[in-house]
């Protein structure tokens, strides 16, 4: 399957990481940060442009980025919530030229993201049309999920930190979900990375 559908992805990294206590963006990650996993995943995948919306820490967060093969955006109004980045990297793809048929949005503290799981989402949408294929885990559907352009001008208007999951359920019965497990683990504590280490050695 090849890219022809013109697909988009924007991940998610401008938060603050308040409660790690430092820019989980820059944790370190089977060799590289959790940030650049999530952006080597997202090149390898068939989605173009790679559009990485940063806000806190950015001019740190930023050279951890290979700038010729992704669009930096920054959000000055990060500190107001998840809807200010989707919403900066929604009107980002109004810049380009060709035709955006789709955006998958995805954050960066994922661990097992992978280019896979992108792709399966683009095959969802490419053999079914269903306009928003999202992620299944833990009883929940949310990211990485990808949105047809229809639900961009709503995701433009998306407001304070309501995230993707808001569409995700407003238009549940148009969604196509695709199974992702191990979505259901995100790094937002210390806690959370010691267990993700602790796993990791655990299967070496």
């Amino acid at each position: 399957m090849t890219n022809d559908l013109n697909i988009a992805i924007i991940i998610l990294a401008a938060g603050a990481s308040s409660r790690m206590g430092q820019p989980k963006q820059l944790l370190p990650y089977q060799g590289r940060s959790l940030l650049q996993h999530t952006v080597e995943s997202a090149i390898a995948s068939l989605c173009n442009p790679v559009i990485v919306v940063l806000g806190a820490n950015a001019q740190q967060i930023r050279s951890q980025v290979n700038q010729n093969l992704v669009q930096i955006v920054e959000n000055p109004q990060w500190h107001l919530g998840m809807s200010t980045s989707i919403r900066s990297g929604i009107s980002a793809l109004n810049n380009y030229s060709q035709n955006i048929e789709a955006a998958v949005i995805t954050v960066c503290d994922q661990p097992y993201i992978s280019t896979e799981i992108i792709n399966n989402l683009i095959a969802a949408y490419s053999s079914t049309k269903k306009p928003i294929v999202a992620s299944q885990y833990a009883e929940t559907l949310g990211v990485p999920a990808l949105f047809s352009r229809q639900f961009f001008p709503e995701l433009l208007e998306l407001n304070k930190d309501t995230g993707a999951k808001y569409l995700i359920k407003k238009y549940r019965d148009l969604v196509l979900t695709v199974n992702f497990p191990l979505g259901s683990i995100d790094i937002d504590t210390p806690q959370d990375y010691e267990t993700l280490q602790a796993n990791i050695l655990s299967k070496e």
